[in-house]
């Protein structure tokens, strides 16, 4: 690769470093790693003894026999089963996740950006009223205008302001 080529390639990545786009999916990837062991420690210590309280504490150890005998732990164990204690764990996770996930991020940010939206959109109503009641108003002298053309109040006639009467302006001189 030429000096050139090199240059334009570092200049490209740091280009793409510097998007907003990336360096937003950075911090929501730590956010999220951090965020992921407060979920965990909520499950550890509030949910799993809540279920500890109808069963056993731990959720991985709750288990159904696919095909017998299902004796023993671990590497040691016999038969086919199916874990669905750490399923329902992680299932539960998940969704405590997603709920804090939603109304602590989603649901204020949307309200906040609804808001903003509501105040653009007063702001262009207001202008708007303003157009449109400036152009009623310059209907409404148009058409008065109009009306007092054809009725004949500026003396057109000849006679003083539309009276109907010889004179040469007000005063009748």
């Amino acid at each position: 690769m030429s000096d050139q080529e090199k240059t334009s390639v570092l200049q490209g990545f740091k280009a793409f470093l510097m998007r907003g786009n990336v360096v937003d999916l950075a911090v929501a990837v730590v956010i999220g790693a951090a965020f992921t062991n407060i979920v965990n420690a909520v499950v550890k210590g509030v949910i799993n003894p809540l279920v500890g309280a109808f069963g056993t504490k731990n959720l991985d150890s709750y288990s159904s026999c696919l095909k017998g005998p299902c004796e023993g732990t671990g590497d040691a164990a016999t038969g086919v089963r199916i874990l669905w204690g750490s399923v329902l764990g992680s299932t539960l996770q998940f969704v405590i996740t997603a709920a804090v996930v939603y109304f602590l991020m989603v649901l204020p940010m949307a309200k906040y950006l609804a808001r903003v939206e509501a105040r653009r959109k007063a702001k262009e109503g207001a202008h708007e009223v303003i157009e449109i009641t400036e152009l009623e108003v310059l209907k409404e002298i148009r058409d008065t205008l109009v009306a007092q053309r054809e009725a004949g109040q500026y003396g057109r006639d000849g006679g003083q302001y539309g009276t109907g009467q010889s004179g040469t302006g007000p005063g009748g001189r």
